[in-house]
């Protein structure tokens, strides 16, 4: 049984340690800002556990920045060993529910032939659309990479995702880093 419960003071290292290894450098924001954008409720950090008998067990890492209408999948990793074992879809559809009656949407690396990680990019896309995401006719642009957006639901607008981002930041925060939707002609 898979439990998604809101990261505390005991899950934080765990989850620092998954994020540095799961995603490279150019795609992270400072561990410590995530979290304390999500002590100060501006954010979700979730930690999720597998439950056997009496046992929990370290799965994931869930981040989602959300308002009224959207939920941004932000940031979501598996531990390296509990990869390929389903609990990624698992924790997908799981989400939908957690967020009923919102827009649940993600930003994926594009892909790209000449990438070096291209084979990985592809399964990732594979991934979420298995899972019911579908490809959205835009782009999203953090910092200086531009990633293909996908969701469920109708596709959101460039603004929706401007505003919930300078929301989450401030404005010192997207003033520093580039936040820009993109509409895909």
């Amino acid at each position: 049984m898979l439990i998604i419960k809101k990261a505390d003071k005991s899950d934080f290292k765990k989850i620092h340690k998954l994020y540095v290894e799961a995603f490279p450098k150019e795609e992270r924001c400072p561990f410590f800002f995530l979290k304390h954008r999500a002590v100060k409720g501006k954010g979700e950090l979730l930690s999720v556990y597998s439950k056997e008998a009496d046992k929990e067990t370290f799965i994931a890492m869930v981040s989602i920045l959300s308002n009224d209408e959207i939920a941004y999948l932000f940031f979501f990793a598996i531990q390296k060993e509990y990869r390929g074992k389903e609990y990624g879809s698992q924790i997908l559809k799981m989400l939908p529910e957690l967020y009923e009656g919102k827009k649940l949407f993600l930003a994926r690396e594009q892909l790209d032939d000449n990438a070096e990680n291209n084979a990985q990019r592809i399964r990732r896309h594979n991934f979420y659309l298995r899972n019911g995401f579908e490809d959205w006719p835009l782009l999203l642009q953090e910092a200086s990479v531009i990633y293909d957006a996908m969701g469920i639901g109708s596709p959101i607008e460039p603004e929706e995702y401007e505003k919930l981002l300078t929301n989450w930041g401030g404005r010192l925060y997207t003033h520093f880093i580039k936040i820009k939707g993109y509409k895909k002609e």
